[in-house]
């Protein structure tokens, strides 16, 4: 039987945003979609996703869900056969992201976590398009379902995590960096230097998309995929 492919969304999303993709990867293995709005710290849900994922499987993760995968992987890469970043900084926020955090947590507790959602946190989501709007509709519906706690729970998690440059350079298993070249929340420009910091990375660019890779370009997120878990894998 193909080995589990274990997908971590990014913040303020759930399995509806990769409904397409997951879909059409289930028809040739199995797909668990681990929530990502547990625990206070990248740790705990590392370890909590740890906890519930078979004894080996295929990784991947989105933003948020990448730098989780990151984090799963420094402390139990013999479980992971494979894996997948796609939008994902595994740098830790400098001073300054650190510091532009703290507004939009403030922000999301003191009630206006919806106004936040539409000027400044989806608005960057998705790249220019027809359909930008019936995206960011989608992505907005998530984030109102999950909330503002959720909200700035995660951007706390992600404002502490670690710098992970030295857990991509001990990847050795299949790996694949799938970036939008329209993302304005992780340029190709990082997504590359993080690729090249993985000894057998694959990086794969979707030219018309920006981070929300999975509704902007459905196919091509799929295609990628689906090679990225055609590679044989390596033996260790």
């Amino acid at each position: 039987m193909s080995e589990t492919l274990v997908f971590l969304p990014d913040m303020l999303s759930d399995a509806r945003g990769w409904a397409d993709v997951t879909t059409a990867i289930n028809h040739v293995r199995p797909v668990m979609v681990a929530p990502v709005w547990t625990g206070e710290r990248i740790e705990e849900m590392a370890s909590a996703t740890l906890s519930g994922a078979p004894a080996k499987f295929a990784l991947a993760g989105h933003g948020l869900g990448g730098v989780i995968a990151l984090e799963m992987f420094r402390r139990a890469p013999e479980r992971i056969n494979r894996i997948a970043l796609i939008g994902t900084n595994a740098l830790g926020d400098t001073p300054q992201e650190a510091a532009d955090r703290e507004p939009l947590m403030i922000g999301a507790r003191s009630g206006r976590f919806e106004e936040m959602l539409a000027r400044e946190v989806l608005p960057v989501q998705v790249a220019a398009g027809s359909d930008r709007g019936r995206h960011m509709a989608q992505l907005s519906q998530m984030a109102r379902d999950l909330g503002a706690t959720v909200f700035a729970r995660q951007q706390r998690a992600m404002q502490r995590r670690r710098d992970h440059q030295g857990s991509l350079r001990r990847i050795t298993q299949p790996a694949l960096v799938l970036a939008g070249a329209l993302d304005r929340i992780v340029p190709l420009k990082r997504q590359a230097f993080q690729a090249d910091l993985i000894p057998y990375a694959t990086l794969e660019v979707l030219d018309c998309a920006g981070h929300s890779v999975m509704l902007e370009d459905p196919e091509g997120t799929i295609a990628a995929l689906q090679a990225w878990l055609r590679r044989p894998l390596v033996l260790r």
